[in-house]
């Protein structure tokens, strides 16, 4: 009983990732604590891959499997995000055929850029509409790898490392496909777009 009261009188809250998975094999409430800090960015993550009516049942999913294996999380790794973000893009990868449906949805969506514009406020907005428009439909004819790497750094920010992590690949193998991917993609826009790849996602 009183190493019971001891376990529980530790602030959870202040330790690290790493060391809250650990605890939490012995303590199973304690893993509550990451579905608190990182819930937030793999919601978004699945979101956008996925769209927000499964975003939601997606988030549980990955949380669900993370507190299963959560005695195989690597404790040498102090952050959690990568190991949650692979467990994020494997239920991704159930949903594939969803989430190509779903680019060229948004493709589809897109407001028609053909009126000639006004000003250039409105020529801006334009060439930002059809970049997207030509990058959604990229995105959906990339293989599943390729894609994963680029929005893990396209969207999330991850670090080469981290997505090396998270997809379970060297971290030479993330540098080819994005530079690969980074090529394909320029070669779809032509050489009217000067910005990155990244620029152009960041607010897919």
């Amino acid at each position: 009983m009183n190493r019971l009261r001891r376990v529980k009188a530790v602030d959870v809250s202040t330790l690290t990732d790493a060391a809250v998975i650990e605890r939490s094999v012995r303590d199973p409430e304690s893993f509550a604590v990451i579905f608190d800090r990182h819930a937030p960015s793999i919601h978004r993550y699945l979101r956008r891959r996925l769209g927000a009516e499964v975003a939601d049942d997606m988030v549980a999913e990955t949380f669900l499997a993370a507190f299963r294996r959560r005695e195989r999380f690597d404790t040498a790794h102090p952050d959690a995000r990568p190991w949650l973000y692979g467990i994020a893009t494997n239920v991704v990868g159930q949903h594939r055929r969803e989430e190509e449906r779903e680019y060229r949805l948004r493709q589809a969506h897109l407001p028609a850029t053909s009126e000639a514009p006004y000003a250039d406020r409105v020529a801006t907005a334009v060439t930002a509409q059809s970049l997207r428009q030509v990058l959604f439909g990229a995105l959906a004819g990339l293989s599943n790898g390729d894609r994963d790497v680029l929005l893990l750094v396209a969207w999330e920010e991850l670090t080469y490392d981290e997505v090396a992590a998270a997809l379970d690949i060297p971290v030479g193998t993330v540098r080819s496909r994005l530079n690969r991917v980074r090529r394909l993609l320029r070669a779809e826009l032509g050489g009217e777009f000067t910005g990155t790849i990244e620029e152009a996602l960041s607010n897919g």
